[in-house]
């Protein structure tokens, strides 16, 4: 018998190792073993996929770009400016000031050398004014104020404008016989008058006292004078607020007592002029005629005569007030 040939397997842990005896196996069955054991091995361990990538952005890093990013878009965010400390409306002054009625002001008897003192000897008193001054906020207005007072400058001079239900004004610069105010020589400037934090309070209710500067009326050659010093004042009336008169007179004050007195002025009837003048004085206001501005100054006066019959400082042993804004 020719040799034989055979295939012996031995006990491995790999399949794939075989060994071949006998130089007369078929290539072509070998071939054919193997690929079955090929497939035999990739059917018993199939193939696994590869790992994904790892993350090449750590999310610690990832966080932090975020939080640049926020940063960056806060640190361009610009915040308001603070507001600034609202104003010191303390009541530092107190000054009275009474009002009356002077009948005898318009009698056809008087002389060019009367005057409210001599005519007005029996008035009928409308009672007194209490103001608080806020020495703190404006000191220079106040001041100067507490000037007139003391010196008797506002002492039996008119009440010249009433304007019903918004204020009246008095203090009118200019001749004591048709009772105007002559203020003191030494009175300083008051360069309050052009300083933007002085106009800071509003006219928001009856009873605030005022510079009065936007509605001032006094003549033009007492304003050119060089010693002139604007010492007109106003007091609303109400019942609303005056917002016409913010940011252009200075409030320096308001009425601690007698609103029922500022309420008697306020109700004097006052001279208006009819439709037909007020088209005439405009015509004239539009040629240039400053007879239409002299003849504008009368409009608006009570058809009494009141006046301020004395005025000066109250002394007391705690002048200052809690803030009050008007």
């Amino acid at each position: 018998m020719g040799e034989t040939s055979s295939f012996d397997r031995r006990p491995s842990t790999s399949s794939a190792f075989i060994q071949i005896r006998g130089p007369s196996v078929s290539r072509h069955y070998i071939k054919k073993r193997c690929r079955s054991h090929h497939f035999t091995t990739a059917m018993a361990f199939p193939l696994i996929p590869p790992p994904a990538p790892p993350n090449l952005l750590p999310s610690s890093v990832a966080f932090t770009r975020r939080s640049l990013l926020l940063s960056t878009s806060l640190s361009s965010i610009t915040l308001p400016p603070p507001s600034p400390p609202p104003p010191d409306t303390t009541v530092t002054d107190r000054i009275f000031m009474d009002f009356s009625i002077c009948p005898a002001y318009s009698k056809p008897d008087r002389t060019v050398s009367d005057t409210v003192a001599t005519l007005c000897t029996e008035p009928f008193l409308l009672g007194r004014l209490v103001l608080g001054l806020y020495g703190h906020l404006v000191p220079t207005t106040v001041s100067n104020f507490k000037s007139m007072v003391n010196s008797s400058s506002y002492k039996n001079t008119l009440v010249h404008k009433v304007l019903p239900g918004q204020f009246f004004l008095a203090g009118r610069q200019g001749r004591r016989e048709l009772g105007e105010v002559r203020p003191p020589a030494d009175l300083p400037r008051n360069v309050e008058a052009v300083d933007p934090k002085a106009f800071r309070l509003a006219h928001s209710k009856a009873g605030v006292l005022s510079l009065c500067l936007s509605e001032n009326d006094d003549e033009d050659d007492v304003k050119l004078d060089p010693n002139y010093r604007n010492v007109e004042f106003l007091i609303t009336t109400g019942p609303g607020p005056c917002p016409e008169l913010d940011g252009k007179n200075i409030v320096f004050g308001h009425v601690l007592e007698g609103m029922d007195v500022v309420t008697a002025i306020s109700s004097i009837p006052t001279y208006k002029p009819g439709e037909r003048i007020r088209q005439f004085n405009d015509f004239a206001e539009f040629l240039g005629d400053e007879r239409a501005l002299n003849a504008r100054s009368s409009w608006n006066r009570p058809l009494k005569t009141v006046f301020i019959s004395d005025c000066g400082e109250l002394r007391v042993t705690k002048p200052s007030l809690s803030p009050s804004l008007p």
